[in-house]
């Protein structure tokens, strides 16, 4: 007969695979019986349990001692704890990795639980009669989930089963079920990169790679702005959406009908977004842009720093920003002055330089360049260290400097007299526009501590200037 150690304090133990993570319940009991919180979300998660969002619980009723089940690595996160009696549990990590065939053993009874994170192989045998366990699970039972599975009795994972297997009740499906050398590794839950064909999205497809959980969408394949967004895909099956679409001519979104496409493309399309995530628990990646400040601080701009936009852009990105924000697991990534593969400022001024072209550039605007590949790589550093959802600014480091400064630092990288560059101001530079200007921000520069205080990798951005160019050189 189990019995349950009262009153201990709610803890975690760490196991060898990663992720599965067992709990010590305290359970408190009289003469009358006992009582435990069985899933706490606030006590848990604040001890590091994933915020993972279940959406159903299951219950598993066993007759005899040594009932035995499994092993099933399923397509959802799920939390094991025992109701009545007392089970002996194995897990196997089945994913792709370094820990692929990693074993954990242990027993379980009322006062403890543990997390079985989406992926990992998990098996149980009744020790008792009249065992129950319950799961919850964040996912809907599927039909057509795809699972992973592994033989119970197999010799790699050699697992000491408690009850010899050639003596309990087992499933004829499960007795059939693969040795390790053959299963399949579970591929990791999906990443959606959208946008991918902009400057962003091709650096992202850089970063990222061709994996098969990696999707690319280009507007063509996924319409953000559709209603109908919510069942384009089987939005359970991912983790994360990057969102690197966005409508970006600013000087258009001040005109009647840029003002619709603007307010579709960087409002509309993120609360769908925002809604498919965190309806599935998905992490939501979205890219902003210092266009949400005025540009009248002295210093740079921090996370924290209110937002107050000039122009129509500057305002759909901000209204963008505060929507992401109501998303439980959310980056919101802000930067300036991007540059990459396509059409950009710095591409400009070589080709006006090769040309012969002697350029009037804006000199009282401030900012740093980014560059994608940085702005890549600090969206998948945050997103393997599992940092703390919210703001993050990301630019290149280096010196503050002008569009004017960079437009000479282009000309003499490309060999040409720099002198060629003519400073102007922003208002000068616009007096004779014949359509709407949007405003600037004079100050773009974002302080960078915060992104650099979880070690994220920024390159200077005159070296990757150098390099930009170098680059373009060649194509």
């Amino acid at each position: 007969m189990t019995v349950i150690e009262f009153s201990k304090p709610l803890g975690v133990t760490e196991t060898t695979i990663p992720g599965l993570v067992v709990f010590d319940l305290p359970v408190h009991g009289d003469a009358r019986g006992w009582f435990k919180e069985n899933w706490q979300r606030e006590k848990m998660t604040a001890l590091g349990l994933p915020d993972f969002g279940p959406v159903q619980n299951n219950i598993s009723f066993n007759d005899a001692a040594g009932t035995t089940r499994g092993i099933h690595a399923e397509p959802w996160d799920k939390w094991v704890s025992v109701a009545t009696g007392r089970i002996f549990g194995a897990w196997v990590d089945l994913r792709e990795g370094d820990t692929f065939g990693a074993v954990y053993t242990t027993e379980l009874d009322p006062s403890k639980a543990i997390f079985v994170p989406r992926g990992v192989g998990n098996s149980y045998q009744t020790l008792e009669p009249d065992t129950a366990y319950t799961y919850l699970v964040n996912d809907h039972w599927s039909p057509t989930a795809s699972y992973t599975f592994l033989n119970l009795a197999d010799e790699t994972a050699a697992i000491t089963w408690p009850i010899p297997l050639d003596q309990v009740e087992i499933s004829a499906k499960d007795l059939a079920h693969p040795r390790l050398a053959d299963v399949v590794p579970m591929t990791p839950a999906k990443i959606l990169i959208t946008g991918a064909n902009g400057q962003l999205g091709r650096a992202l497809r850089d970063t990222f790679g061709d994996a098969p959980h990696i999707e690319y969408a280009t507007r063509a394949d996924l319409d953000l702005t559709d209603p109908n967004l919510g069942t384009a895909r089987r939005w359970r099956d991912y983790s994360t959406i990057i969102n690197a679409a966005a409508y970006t001519a600013v000087d258009t979104a001040e005109t009647p009908d840029g003002r619709t496409a603007a307010w579709a493309g960087n409002v509309t399309a993120i609360t769908n977004l925002a809604r498919i995530a965190t309806a599935n628990g998905i992490t939501l990646v979205h890219v902003s842009s210092d266009y949400v400040f005025d540009g009248t601080k002295h210093g740079e701009y921090t996370e924290e720093d209110p937002v107050s936009p000039l122009g129509v852009y500057g305002q759909t990105k901000a209204a963008g920003d505060a929507i992401v924000a109501t998303v439980s697991r959310h980056y919101i990534i802000r930067t300036s002055w991007v540059i990459g593969d396509g059409n950009n400022f710095v591409r400009t001024m070589a080709t006006l330089a090769a040309k012969g072209v002697n350029p009037t550039v804006v000199n009282d605007q401030t900012g740093r360049l980014t560059f994608t590949t940085t702005l890549a790589d600090a969206i998948a550093h945050l997103l393997n260290m599992h940092a703390e959802p919210g703001i993050y600014n990301v630019t290149n480091t280096g010196e503050p400097t002008t569009w004017y400064d960079i437009a000479r630092e282009v000309y003499r990288l490309t060999g040409h007299d720099p002198d060629r560059v003519t400073p102007v101001s922003t208002a000068d530079y616009f007096a004779n526009a014949k359509g709407p200007v949007a405003p600037r921000p004079s100050n773009s520069l974002l302080s960078l501590k915060k992104i650099e205080s979880k070690g994220g990798a920024l390159r200077d951005s005159g070296s990757s200037l150098v390099t930009y160019l170098e680059a373009v050189k060649h194509r």
